[in-house]
């Protein structure tokens, strides 16, 4: 869960406005179906459902959560509580609450909004490729050879003394250390550009309990105390990270000032506690590009 509101990704904290909650049925249970849906449409032609199934829950239009609660007017808003049903009236509902009723309109159907919730996408897994060895056809050797006989001693010397001018203000402790800093910053972000180049639009990477998540910047990595262990006190750990690529789907920047991070890793727990149908707030850690990135 995450806010859309960008100032709330100010707040100080390891994560932020986000949170994220474990849920796990087993295959046999109340709610789906133990078999997953046939891959190809039945052989004969089926029956539209109606425009909207009236024995299933309502939800709030705002939150998404239980809606008790009925708009009194179309009687097919629902909202989990007072608070957010007064909050979708004044962005929006009050005019098409009072045009549905105006045009004497006889179905179900009312307009949503996604001021408040994110889209919702299907989200397609594969396993990744493994990569394929880079074409060592040419001799870097001999590149950097022709390369260096290209220029004469002035050209060379040139740059040297553009840089000495440009830097003699500052101690040579300075220099090395921000050299340090972005030499490392530049490797770990190459990092990161090289592994996700084969799928440059992924949005998420799960590898449960094996290799780390990708980090895109060398600055707030959390170290294993920085994990708190689970409720079972089990310890965390890495089960999956949302890409960076995901905020293009969110339709976030309507506000003036988009929401932003780095990636979102998630910690679960190793042993895999709980049982039912109850929901377990597990660990997610925000890292932010570094400003040199």
């Amino acid at each position: 869960f995450a806010c859309r509101g960008a100032a709330c990704y100010r707040l100080p904290g390891p994560r932020g406005p986000l949170c994220v909650f474990r849920n796990q049925l087993p295959r046999r249970n109340d709610t789906y179906s133990e078999e997953p849906p046939p891959e190809e449409p039945p052989p004969n032609p089926v029956v539209a459902p109606p425009a909207r199934l009236h024995g299933g829950a309502s939800l709030c239009r705002v939150c998404g959560c239980l809606g008790p609660l009925v708009c009194g007017r179309c009687r097919r808003a629902t909202y989990c509580g007072p608070e957010h049903q007064a909050l979708d009236w004044r962005r929006g509902h009050r005019r098409a609450c009072e045009q549905h009723a105006a045009q004497g309109d006889s179905s179900d159907a009312i307009p949503e909004h996604n001021e408040f919730l994110f889209p919702e996408y299907e989200i397609l897994i594969e396993p990744e490729e493994p990569e394929s060895p880079a074409d060592s056809s040419a001799d870097p050797d001999d590149e950097q050879g022709a390369v260096e006989t290209s220029k004469g001693p002035k050209e060379q010397e040139e740059p040297r003394a553009t840089g000495s001018a440009a830097f003699q203000s500052l101690d040579e402790a300075t220099l090395e250390a921000v050299a340090k800093h972005e030499t490392e910053e530049d490797k770990i972000f190459q990092m990161f550009k090289e592994r996700i180049a084969a799928e440059p639009e992924q949005i998420i990477r799960y590898c449960r309990g094996g290799e780390g998540p990708i980090w895109v910047s060398g600055e707030n990595i959390p170290e294993e105390k920085d994990i708190p262990n689970c409720v079972c006190g089990a310890r965390r750990i890495f089960e999956f990270q949302i890409m960076p690529q995901l905020l293009n789907h969110l339709q976030v920047d309507s506000l003036g000032e988009s929401i932003d991070w780095g990636t979102l890793v998630v910690y679960t727990c190793a042993d895999n506690c709980g049982e039912g149908s109850e929901y377990l707030e597990e660990f997610i850690w925000k890292q932010d590009f570094s400003a040199g990135s």
